[in-house]
């Protein structure tokens, strides 16, 4: 499945979780196989961590807080130029395809 954000695009979250409903945040990593999508300080969970020794190696015990993977459906992508979330349209010409903005029309890929 190919997607309409990309990584380094900010996004809002639109749905979800009351904490995590209206934060923006900036992608970190797309799955698009699976739909899903990480934002940077949204979905935070917590892992306790053991003390793990593998190759040499020691990984310290504890408490991990990382951004967990968020469905793409449940976000929606801020125009950078009228700041406001937006459907992403796309605009076929010489140069390929390229993203735009459906409130204001301003190129994405810019």
């Amino acid at each position: 499945m190919k997607t309409r954000i990309h990584k380094g695009d900010t996004v809002i979250v639109i749905t979800g979780k009351s904490e995590d409903k209206g934060k923006k945040g900036e992608v970190i990593r797309v799955d698009p196989d699976g739909g899903r999508i990480v934002v940077q300080s949204v979905n935070v969970r917590t892992k306790h961590q053991r003390e793990v020794r593998a190759q040499g190696r020691t990984m310290k015990p504890g408490r991990v807080r990382f951004e967990a993977p968020i469905h793409i459906s449940n976000v929606m992508l801020v125009c950078p130029k009228c700041n406001k979330a937006t459907r992403v349209g796309l605009l076929r010409d010489d140069q390929g395809v390229q993203r735009t903005c459906k409130k204001c029309g301003a190129l994405l890929d810019a």
